[in-house]
């Protein structure tokens, strides 16, 4: 009996373990009963329907479509000479260089003498004209005295004649012998050899490629080296620049000549000058998908260079912003079989999927042209989930 008294309280000990886990549990239970499950969201169609205090609202981000006012932001162009300012003077003679008149960044006027050329094809031109003019002057004494000798019966009528063909032919040469050397900025007064090359328009001096004992040619234009190919001089406006801007095809809806240009340069980044579109390409850029655009831009104080690289904004006109649509954050919009959606919110925990039409993204956002207007609430995060409740196979 005494052996079995241990195996008694043994076997008691364990009952009373297992009774006090039991209770332990069931006490448990009573303080943490377990959670009821969220309704599942409604769909209906495309749309999406949330009950009030559902966990997956949380997920989903909501803003505001705004109009937009500026049609094409921050688009990359290049600044160049305005052609209708500018000029690229060229020798229409050959000879050496004796003298470089001009420099850099000096003021021109129409006419003024950029550098002296030691010329034989001047000097030529200019022998041409003085001869012509001798000619001339000897025909016409002649001619007159022929008809002289004819009033008094001393000349036939074929002399007379042939005097008046011959003056009208040295007239014609004398002409055309002044026109060229006209032509060179010269006169039949000259003195000598010495060619003055000049300034076709009034300007500054924005480039030069000459120098004194230089030999020119008259066909330097014509080469296809480069050495040969660049401007003596180049004479041009630098407060007028045209600006270029290769411009998406999906956005030239939204652009005509006229527009204000906001043009910005790294070189000066607190400083903004304006511009206007003036010229839209007609032919697109079959590689780029792109449409040259050119604009002119002030440059008042001459700190733009040509060739410089500069950010642009293209302002929308006041008459197409009803049309320009709406901007939105580019997480909003989502790709389904070629065509882009997003979603709205319709009502409180209620979303509707809407195929819209849209632009090019810049700057972490997206313009729509069709869909939705400004004002609506749109989901800016968590369209994807939404569109995997709408549609789990895509």
């Amino acid at each position: 009996m005494r052996g079995a008294l241990p195996q008694i309280d043994m076997q008691f000990s364990s009952l009373s373990f297992i009774l006090a886990a039991l209770l332990a549990v069931a006490g448990c239970s009573k303080l943490a009963p377990p959670k009821p499950e969220s309704p599942a969201a409604k769909v209906t169609g495309d749309e999406v329907q949330f009950a009030t205090a559902s966990p997956q609202l949380e997920a989903i981000a909501i803003d505001t479509a705004q109009p937009r006012t500026v049609a094409l932001r921050h688009l990359t162009g290049r600044l160049y000479w305005n052609d209708e300012v500018t000029v690229h003077v060229f020798t229409p003679v050959g000879g050496r260089v004796t003298a470089v008149l001009a420099d850099l960044g000096q003021v021109v006027g129409r006419g003024t003498a950029l550098a002296e050329i030691d010329s034989p094809d001047f000097g030529q031109a200019l022998a041409a004209a003085r001869t012509a003019v001798a000619n001339l002057a000897a025909l016409d004494k002649q001619n007159t005295r022929t008809k002289e000798l004819f009033v008094h019966g001393a000349a036939a009528q074929k002399d007379v004649e042939a005097a008046e063909a011959a003056y009208v032919a040295a007239l014609a040469e004398r002409d055309r012998a002044e026109a060229v050397l006209a032509n060179y900025h010269g006169t039949d007064q000259s003195t000598n050899e010495s060619y003055e090359l000049r300034s076709p328009l009034a300007g500054v001096v924005v480039d030069k490629n000459i120098n004194p004992g230089q030999e020119l040619r008259p066909d330097m234009m014509l080469g296809n080296v480069p050495q040969t190919f660049n401007s003596l001089f180049t004479v041009s406006d630098p407060q007028k620049l045209w600006l270029q801007v290769d411009v998406a095809e999906a956005d030239l809806p939204a652009l005509e000549p006229g527009q204000k240009l906001r043009v910005r340069a790294n070189a000066f980044p607190d400083k903004v000058f304006e511009g206007t579109v003036e010229k839209i390409g007609d032919t697109l850029d079959p590689a780029t998908r792109t449409i040259k655009v050119r604009g002119g831009v002030a440059n008042p104080n001459n700190l733009l260079k040509a060739e410089m690289y500069v950010t642009v904004d293209v302002e929308e006109a006041v008459d197409k912003q009803a049309a320009a649509g709406v901007e939105i954050p580019a997480s909003s919009v989502f790709m389904v079989d070629s065509q882009y959606f997003l979603f709205v919110q319709t009502a409180a925990g209620v979303f509707k999927r809407q195929e819209v039409k849209v632009g090019l993204e810049a700057d972490g956002k997206i313009p729509v042209f069709d869909g939705i207007t400004a004002g609506q609430k749109v989901v800016t995060g968590g369209a994807l989930l939404l569109q995997s409740i709408v549609n789990p196979a895509n």
